[in-house]
């Protein structure tokens, strides 16, 4: 069942992208050999976390891929997402239906990592000069290092094939190629490409080469092909949440920093540095009956302390993510682990009525997978609730909670969920 929920998790987007009135901006990002503009087309959110690069041709004699990239224009990115969309990275190899530039440079072998000298200009891989001796490749680096993308996709021709293991996240390529019906194969490095280039300097993205089948591309594939790029931004995408926070006013964060005093010497309500997060489920059947529980703040039955429990997020049973309170407050939901941990709960009364429900799962690994990309917490640290005393930080003053657990998460279920987590794209920081 989570292998169905993971491929929710990666749910792709329809064949067709949503057309409308999506929101452009072009921006001149530079200019050919022979004072061409060369143009990005941004689509979505300019202050979305997460960038989207996708180019429709490097090689002049290459240009289907510009298809793409003007379906791609009337597309709807996934919340958290922008599309940046040059539909020619070279416009006068284009204009003259050449692979080179102007100048005769393959622009494919032009980028520093790897670059190999040595032709003449005009031969079919002619590297230029020196590294980024051309102003394609220059204003195409500016551009990569400016909005440092977590995705970038290629288009060649006519290999048809999705490039694997040049250097970025495997599991975003073999995404793509899922999604598009292209098989997924690696190929022998080459010198100076863009994609080793990149995902050797930009730290935590990834670009890859989609090679297309020779000639123009139908209006089928085109569809599929965009497509496949949204599904891409998806993956990366921040889950989409609803923000209904509880009151945590000016008593509760003096009860908790109280509390953090008694029981872990700490003196502050605050949490500076989550570095684990902790999977529950709730023990109830809806998402009111948990809401109203961790709003009332009520003393516990067990010591009669206060603040009363709380998480910084409930899952519902339809998947819907609640934000209930801010990430950088101590939330009292894991005993010895509450100074340093992220709290999620889950709607429901058993680890198996939670792993069984695919959305409700799905929503779980893509909201999990994004803190840790947020801040930086390893797979091994997202832990079960019934997992909390053998975690390393655990960290407990009062001796009669040292050995406290619950029955939620076991490690049995949590074994499989982190292997679920895994197989999801790498974390992104933002």
């Amino acid at each position: 069942m989570l292998g169905t929920a993971l491929a929710v998790a990666l749910a792709s987007l329809p064949a067709a992208p949503p057309a409308g009135e999506a929101v452009q901006r072009t921006e001149e990002i530079g200019r050919s050999a022979q004072g061409r503009a060369i143009t990005a087309i941004r689509v979505g959110n300019p202050r979305a976390p997460r960038k989207v690069l996708v180019v429709g041709e490097i090689h002049g004699t290459e240009v289907a891929g510009r298809a793409v990239t003007r379906r791609l224009r009337r597309a709807r990115p996934p919340r958290g997402t922008e599309l940046w969309l040059i539909d020619d990275a070279n416009p006068d190899g284009a204009a003259a239906r050449r692979r080179q530039n102007a100048r005769g440079v393959d622009l494919n072998r032009n980028f520093s990592v790897g670059w190999r000298g040595g032709g003449r200009a005009f031969e079919t891989y002619y590297p230029g000069a020196a590294p980024f001796s051309e102003p394609e490749s220059r204003a195409v680096r500016d551009l990569t290092l400016r909005i440092r993308p977590r995705v970038t996709v290629w288009y060649h021709q006519q290999l048809r094939l999705v490039t694997k293991r040049t250097g970025g996240d495997t599991r975003l390529e073999a995404l793509y190629a899922r999604r598009s019906g292209l098989p997924h194969r690696r190929l022998d490095p080459l010198p100076g490409t863009a994609t080793s280039w990149q995902n050797r300097t930009v730290p935590g993205s990834t670009a890859f080469v989609v090679e297309l089948p020779g000639g123009e591309l139908s209006a089928r594939s085109t569809r599929r092909h965009a497509g496949a790029a949204l599904t891409v931004a998806r993956a990366i995408a921040p889950p989409p949440t609803v923000r209904r926070r509880i009151s945590f006013g000016e008593d509760r964060k003096r009860q908790m920093r109280a509390y953090a005093r008694r029981h872990y010497g700490i003196d502050s309500f605050a949490l500076d540095r989550p570095r684990v997060i902790v999977e529950h489920y709730t023990a109830s059947n809806s998402f009111d009956s948990a809401y109203d529980t961790f709003a009332r703040n009520r003393p516990d039955p067990e010591l009669g302390e206060l603040p009363g429990v709380c998480a910084h997020y409930v899952i519902d049973r339809r998947g819907r993510i609640y934000d209930l309170v801010p990430t950088n407050i101590m939330c009292r939901h894991t005993v010895g682990l509450n100074y340093t941990a992220i709290g999620i709960e889950h709607v429901g009364t058993s680890d198996g009525q939670v792993l069984s429900n695919r959305r409700q799962i799905a929503a779980s690994l893509r909201l999990t997978r994004h803190l840790q990309g947020r801040y930086g917490i390893r797979t091994g640290d997202v832990i079960g609730h019934n997992e909390n005393r053998s975690h390393r930080l655990h960290r407990e003053q009062v001796a009669r909670l040292r050995r406290q657990t619950h029955g939620d998460f076991r490690r049995a279920s949590m074994r499989r969920y982190r292997r679920a987590l895994a197989r999801l794209p790498a974390p992104a920081s933002v």
